[in-house]
């Protein structure tokens, strides 16, 4: 490893150790306030984080499009919705399960919309998903309508919220379904080097005995499986996995192992800074998804613009 490199990854873990000295010691807070909310939220923040920058990574180098994440592509939306529906009939366990069928519904109907004449067309799979997203925006605007008193639960979800309260049984569920998260991001890890003959080209990963097909619809069940259970607990949060795998690719070119690798670190600590920034801007806790949409928005523009 060169100096340059050694020097470029201890600044960014001397910046990853002071944000996760001031997210956890800010304001001095008493033993209990940090063992019930302030560690929970941060693993939370953690899985969210590493999960969307991680799953960005894979969709831009699969789909061969900077633009592919899980929010562009209706999956977060189709997953707020299932998650959504389970709270408002007043089933709160049930939320990552319906966030999980409503992400892969979603993805299952992208993939549809995304076939041209039999073949999968990776354009027209953005814009399936920007159609689809649409779609279940206005369907989750509807329910809030209809159902009004539930209106803090369905806005946390759509505007993002890292500040979930957990109880000792949603605590040991959430551990469980972190566990599983960590899994399928290992498992996407080592899918790397396929990922990287497939962005080749198709014929070519067929010619090496990759089967194309079957590895892109595991990817999308997987994935989808992990928005489900992200949007379900943290809401909407929109962004993350279009910038951070950018960053990487723009600061260290290389394989997409190491590309996964460093999204996932930068992911948790973007995050971590973002939810800082919601908590102490003002008085007021603002929604984590406005930070990361006011930082992403531009990002996006300047992006379309380029590519």
């Amino acid at each position: 490893m060169s100096k340059r490199k050694a020097g470029i990854y201890f600044v960014w873990l001397i910046i990853a150790f002071s944000i996760l000295v001031l997210y956890l010691g800010w304001g001095k807070p008493d033993a209990n306030i940090l063992w019930q909310v302030r560690i929970p939220r941060l693993w939370l923040t953690l899985i969210t984080g590493m999960s969307l920058a991680g799953i960005g990574s894979v969709y831009q180098l699969m789909l061969g499009n900077p633009l592919a994440e899980p929010y562009i592509l209706g999956v977060s939306s189709g997953s707020a919705f299932g998650s959504i529906l389970m709270g408002v009939i007043g089933a709160v366990v049930l939320m990552p399960l319906g966030g999980f069928v409503g992400a892969t519904l979603t993805m299952l109907l992208v993939w549809r919309l995304a076939q041209k004449r039999g073949v999968f067309d990776k354009t027209r799979l953005i814009i399936a998903g920007v159609i689809v997203g649409m779609f279940f925006s206005s369907a989750i605007s509807l329910m809030m309508y209809l159902n009004r008193e539930d209106t803090v639960l369905i806005l946390g979800t759509l505007m993002g919220n890292l500040g979930r309260i957990f109880s000792y049984g949603e605590w040991h569920l959430f551990m469980g379904l972190s566990l599983l998260v960590l899994a399928i991001l290992i498992w996407l890890y080592l899918k790397s080097r396929a990922l990287d003959i497939m962005s080749t080209s198709d014929d070519y990963a067929m010619s090496v005995g990759i089967s194309i097909h079957r590895l892109r619809r595991q990817i999308f069940i997987l994935s989808s499986l992990i928005i489900g259970i992200i949007v379900s607990y943290a809401g909407i949060i929109g962004f993350v996995g279009l910038i951070i795998p950018h960053i990487v690719r723009l600061s260290n070119s290389g394989t997409q192992k190491k590309v996964f690798l460093y999204s996932l670190f930068l992911g948790a600590c973007y995050l971590l800074l973002a939810d800082f920034i919601a908590k102490s801007i003002s008085v007021l806790e603002l929604p984590v998804g406005i930070v990361t949409a006011a930082i992403g928005c531009p990002f996006f523009l300047w992006l379309l613009l380029k590519k």
